[in-house]
């Protein structure tokens, strides 16, 4: 049965990466343990990308709006997914979400996934990147106590990297944990409250997008 669901979620992914492909738009997943302060980096990281480049937001939750309004702070346009007693997003339900979104001229689409670093590692959405934010405040061991997701990453962002000192936070000891399990994974050591960091998280963007431009010349 498991099998089953994940094969018709990996049809309807191949599905909304061929629609966000032939609208232009590089897709990014964001994925971590709740309290990692995703929703708040997603929200400075889009402000930090306006407004060269121009972004939507889908953010899934298993009740309450209350990330999707803080998200809407950004000046991006949000829709919420609201999961009931669903862990994960499926593809499913991102491909109903972008519906709601107005993409044109859009260049970037970020998908907030649910608080949990078990069950969405399994459910591929379409999207071009993942991302999975390690806080520092969570301990060094995360990425060896839930290695699948990792494994998935194409990106680890450290975060609350201001709060390194006070939490006793072992850096050298993290990125060797994040090195042993994803070792090709691109590590970015961000804090959205200070700012540090997120001029390489925008570099790294747009650099990104140059390539998928360069790789689908065609793409709007």
């Amino acid at each position: 049965m498991r099998r089953a669901i994940l094969d018709k979620n990996d049809r309807l992914a191949e599905r909304n990466r061929g629609y966000f492909r032939a609208r232009g738009l590089l897709v990014l997943n964001f994925l971590s343990s709740p309290g990692s302060g995703k929703t708040t980096f997603i929200r400075e990281a889009v402000k930090t990308l306006q407004p060269e480049f121009k972004t939507g937001v889908i953010v899934g939750d298993l009740a309450t709006d209350n990330d999707a309004q803080r998200l809407r702070e950004s000046g991006a346009p949000v829709v919420q997914i609201t999961t009931g007693t669903v862990c994960h997003l499926e593809a499913e339900m991102v491909g109903r979400a972008v519906k709601q979104l107005d993409l044109n001229g859009l260049d970037l689409l970020v998908i907030e996934n649910v608080g949990n670093l078990v069950c969405p590692a399994s459910y591929d959405l379409g999207e071009d990147l993942r991302i999975v934010l390690l806080s520092v405040t969570e301990g060094e061991d995360k990425p060896l106590k839930y290695p699948p997701m990792f494994q998935s990453a194409d990106v680890v962002i450290i975060s609350k990297i201001d709060l390194a000192q006070a939490c006793n936070y072992d850096r050298e000891t993290a990125l060797a944990n994040i090195r042993r399990v994803a070792p090709k994974a691109r590590v970015l050591e961000t804090s959205a409250k200070t700012g540090q960091g997120m001029d390489a998280w925008r570099e790294f963007v747009a650099q990104q997008h140059q390539e998928r431009k360069a790789r689908d010349p065609l793409c709007p």
